[in-house]
């Protein structure tokens, strides 16, 4: 298995400079990762200096906690699209899930499904936050509003990914739908553990370590 293309190259810090963005997408381009995750504020520099390699352009919508209006979501994704992004990783309404109004969780997703089209869209659940209850209604709630991955977490919360998660996440979403573990994945054991368990997708911001 190629583990490069497992990895979304990530830099999402608030003090993130122009010049340190650019560095992620030479460092993705030099070890053909599967793409690099950056905050939309840089999607156009990212999607300018990928423009040609196979390397993806990955922006974060609602980040990182999840609690915009569903239409500035809706109109953050729309714009991040025409602006370059090739990937949508977004985040939950946890506070929803967690008082039962599922319908809101799916209908949101499903929404920003409907604006990502045929680019990918990965549904950040936040699993730290959640019961095991909670991960399998969130996930099931992202399997049918069409999602194309459900995502452990930000990696800004209380926690970042477990193999007990993932493994719950893949036996919820069955065997074709992406999982990816993002948060804490630091070295080469903890990706392989993270596979093992079932995650086709890992975000970190150490990926030239891993690799």
């Amino acid at each position: 298995m190629k583990y490069n293309k497992l990895i979304d190259h990530t830099l999402l810090k608030q003090d993130a400079t122009p010049e340190q963005i650019v560095k992620l997408c030479e460092e993705a381009k030099q070890y053909d990762f599967m793409s690099v995750c950056v905050n939309p504020a840089y999607v156009p520099l990212a999607s300018e200096c990928l423009k040609e390699s196979d390397v993806k352009v990955c922006t974060v919508i609602g980040f990182p906690l999840g609690m915009n209006l569903t239409r500035t979501k809706v109109d953050e994704a729309k714009l991040a699209i025409n602006q370059g992004a090739d990937e949508i990783d977004m985040v939950i309404n946890v506070g929803m899930l967690k008082n039962g109004n599922d319908d809101y969780v799916e209908e949101e997703i499903k929404l920003l499904k409907e604006v990502a089209g045929n680019k990918v869209l990965k549904v950040i659940i936040e699993t730290c936050l959640l019961t095991d209850d909670e991960k399998v209604r969130a996930c099931i709630a992202a399997k049918n509003a069409g999602a194309d991955f459900v995502k452990t977490s930000t990696g800004f919360s209380t926690g970042g990914a477990t193999a007990a998660d993932v493994a719950l996440m893949r036996k919820t979403v069955g065997p074709d739908m992406g999982v990816k573990a993002s948060g804490g994945v630091r070295t080469h054991e903890d990706l392989l553990a993270m596979v093992e368990a079932g995650a086709t997708r890992i975000g970190t911001s150490n990926g030239t370590k891993i690799i």
